[in-house]
């Protein structure tokens, strides 16, 4: 039975839905989210009730805690500074406790799951060189570990050489981002992996960046937050 693993959704409601309307198309009943439900986009309170109710687990971004605690807040880019700020104000005090005490790292099924990285999930690493990305596999036991935070997708082993995720190798997966893509593709971007037969695949979903946009002007935030999405960078 196969898996959906989520991530970076930033209060884009359009491409969140999107997501989950191919998720069911495909059957698929056990969702993960590897966290960043919200800031940065405009509708922080309906994204997170959805999530919430469709997701098996669920671990804590950084942008989580920022909105939930303002713990980080000014490690943000300014515009995702007045972004978490704007959320914050829009969530109640049930969905901040429910945020704050979201776990950095969950396993399940013999699949590890974080939102940045699993050395330090507390620092909010982001593994862009070879030798951070290998000492990753120090951290974690399984043979299999999804990971958010950059926004860019992409398949790293253990060995060099192995492209794809296979059986007999150790991999982790970052799954790209619902709501903010960051590899110039405006679609939303998730995976889906299959435990019995060790096949990944990630998915591209178009949406209604129009939708998003219009939210995010309507609230007030910056424009730059809506140019991003059509660009997906």
């Amino acid at each position: 039975m196969s898996i959906a693993i989520i991530s970076d959704i930033h209060s884009n409601l359009a491409a969140l839905e999107a997501v989950f309307a191919e998720i069911d198309k495909e059957g698929i009943q056990d969702i993960y989210c590897l966290g960043d439900v919200v800031g940065y986009g405009a509708d922080p309170v309906i994204c997170l009730d959805l999530v919430r109710q469709r997701c098996k687990r669920v671990v804590l971004g950084n942008h989580d805690l920022a909105v939930a605690t303002g713990d980080g807040l000014r490690y943000l880019p300014e515009d995702g500074q007045i972004a978490a700020e704007h959320n914050s104000e829009q969530i109640d005090d049930e969905q901040r406790r429910w945020l704050a005490t979201l776990p950095l790292v969950t396993v399940d099924s013999d699949i590890t799951f974080v939102h940045a990285s699993p050395g330090h999930p507390e620092k909010w690493l982001r593994v862009e060189s070879f030798f951070l990305a290998q000492d990753q596999f120090n951290h974690f036991q399984t043979d299999l570990c999804f990971v958010g935070h950059t926004h860019l997708p992409g398949v790293l082993c253990n060995q060099l050489g192995v492209l794809r995720v296979r059986q007999g190798h150790r991999f982790m997966v970052n799954v790209g981002s619902v709501g903010q893509p960051r590899d110039g593709d405006p679609r939303a971007s998730f995976g889906i992996f299959n435990p019995d037969t060790f096949d990944y695949d990630l998915r591209r979903v178009a949406y209604n960046v129009e939708r998003s946009v219009s939210r995010i002007r309507e609230e007030g935030l910056p424009s730059r937050l809506g140019k991003r999405l059509e660009k997906g960078n």
